[in-house]
């Protein structure tokens, strides 16, 4: 397998970013070559803290400077991680396995999330004035006020696009952040973090810490002013406990049992090729990614034919160029994970249309994209995440069974409809218990779309990230009212049996005039 082409000064001074003082480091793993990428420094609660009472330090600053100035700094930052795009893949590549593909879309949605933060910002956070319940006579305003100090905490599977998605918002709302990056994707997080540096984001305001979760993660959230967490549902009911003893606020992005519905009106090929992307794409590895598929029927032996056509001729590979359709898994413990998950299917007898081996000769870290039929209830892979490359394909009658059967998990973060009538398929969409629901794509549709919100319902998070909604969650609403003046609102008995009367009459009047 080819080396990685980070340089060790790089890394070394990415490394050199870290707000870690202990001296203590552990071995990051290339997952193309299973060789030692880089020694990462550990951080202690101790650095955790200091890094909180940095970074308040310089949000203080850095709220006072006001919109223009913070956009000006997000605009120059974006133009620098579209400069370094080469750099920043390869980081993407070393530490996730993705393909250059892949890691492509992930450095292209961290440029997108940072220009329509910086140009949104002001719009939807300046301020605005309200209606009065008593038009003329009370004037109000809503102003928002930055919480302070966001804590982060990111997983290794998309560190730089989830890490944009939580950071820049809080940056351009006014707070500053305190980190924890994954010891897999701290040194995609910290490429990014160097642009935003780079381009006059102060140093402190944009902490990174890196370490396991049961040493430094409750430190992380403890001492947050919001908390913003990308991971297991498990891990992410602990994350929701602690910030409730605090009485913080939280957004959660959670796991997914994502499903894909392939009407009989779709074009078998293309669907095929959809679905192959939707379900493989960084080796099933994504939060939003397609676990289960559910065929109609009339489509269903020419589109497994095609679709197991297409996954068998998927390339893997971990080159550093656009050469692979699919990269690698990122850790053993996916590996372990992939392996139990077909293994117990085929035991329990599933059918392996295609992939469901190891590829050692490739990769430590390679898997087969496999697809499965004849999936029960008692396999592991039927209910539960199995955040890899495999999917189980089943056939329903009609439109209604698979709406059914699409809704039928304790997860409803991403779902897919492939159709050949938009009318048709936004019916079925409307119909899907899920955060986002794609027509005729997989996930990017609505993971690229960074104007509108993104999350899930059920098992799978709380609150959402992008849009206005991702942008609001780090603010505080003040409500501000002035009385003007034009008339004195009763104090006494004998002033209400004055204005009683009247005020009954305007409410009468508000209502005919539509006046909320």
């Amino acid at each position: 397998m080819p080396a990685s082409p980070l340089e060790h000064s790089f890394i070394a001074g990415l490394d050199r970013d870290l707000t870690a003082s202990s001296g203590a480091t552990i071995e990051v793993i290339a997952p193309f070559s299973g060789a030692v990428l880089h020694e990462l420094p550990l951080s202690t609660h101790n650095d955790v803290h200091d890094a909180y009472a940095r970074a308040r330090l310089a949000q203080l600053a850095w709220a006072r400077a006001g919109f223009a100035h913070r956009r000006a700094v997000l605009l120059r930052a974006h133009d620098l991680v579209l400069a370094r795009w080469d750099l920043i893949l390869d980081a993407v590549q070393s530490e996730t396995g993705k393909t250059r593909g892949q890691a492509f879309e992930e450095l292209f949605q961290a440029a997108g999330v940072t220009r329509y933060n910086a140009l949104t910002a002001r719009r939807v956070l300046r301020g605005q004035r309200r209606r009065s319940g008593l038009p003329l006579v009370i004037s109000t305003r809503v102003r928002y006020r930055p919480k302070g100090v966001a804590g982060v905490i990111t997983p290794w599977n998309y560190p730089l696009s989830l890490a944009a998605m939580d950071v820049i918002p809080a940056l351009a709302a006014g707070c500053g952040v305190v980190q924890k990056a994954d010891n897999q994707g701290a040194l995609s997080i910290l490429s990014l973090r160097r642009a935003f540096i780079d381009a006059g984001v102060p140093a402190q305001l944009w902490a990174v810490v890196a370490g396991d979760g049961t040493e430094i993660g409750g430190a992380v959230t403890n001492e947050a002013d919001y908390i913003c967490f990308t991971g297991s549902t498990a891990t992410g009911r602990v994350v929701a406990a602690q910030a409730a003893a605090n009485l913080t606020g939280v957004s959660l992005e959670l796991g997914g049992k994502n499903p894909l519905i392939v009407l009989d009106d779709a074009d078998p090929v293309t669907a095929a090729a959809d679905a192959a992307y939707a379900c493989f794409s960084s080796l099933g590895q994504l939060c939003v990614s397609t676990e289960r598929i559910y065929l109609e029927r009339g489509i269903a032996p020419t589109f497994i034919r095609e679709f197991a056509r297409t996954v068998t001729g998927l390339r893997l590979g971990g080159a550093f160029d656009y050469s692979a359709d699919v990269g690698s898994l990122t850790t053993q413990a996916q590996l372990d994970r992939v392996t139990a998950h077909v293994a117990d299917a085929v035991e329990k007898g599933a059918t392996i249309l295609a992939g469901g081996s190891a590829r050692p000769d490739v990769g430590p870290l390679f898997f087969e994209p496999t697809v499965l039929e004849g999936v029960t209830p008692d396999m592991d892979c039927f209910a539960a995440e199995t955040f890899g490359p495999v999917v189980a394909v089943a056939v329903v009658d009609t439109e209604q069974e698979a709406i059914l059967a699409a809704n039928s998990s304790d997860y409803g973060l991403n779902a897919s409809v492939l159709s050949g009538s938009p009318r048709r398929a936004m019916r079925i969409a409307e119909a899907i218990l899920a955060g986002s629901v794609n027509i005729n794509e997989g996930y990017r549709g609505s993971f690229s779309a960074v104007d509108a919100p993104m999350g899930g319902v059920k098992q799978s998070g709380l609150g959402r990230r992008n849009g206005p909604e991702g942008l609001l969650r780090f603010v505080d609403p003040t409500t501000i009212s002035r009385a003007t003046g034009l008339l004195q609102l009763p104090r006494s008995g004998r002033e209400f049996a004055k204005l009683a009367g009247p005020m009954l009459l305007l409410a009468r009047a508000l209502k005919l005039l539509r006046r909320r």
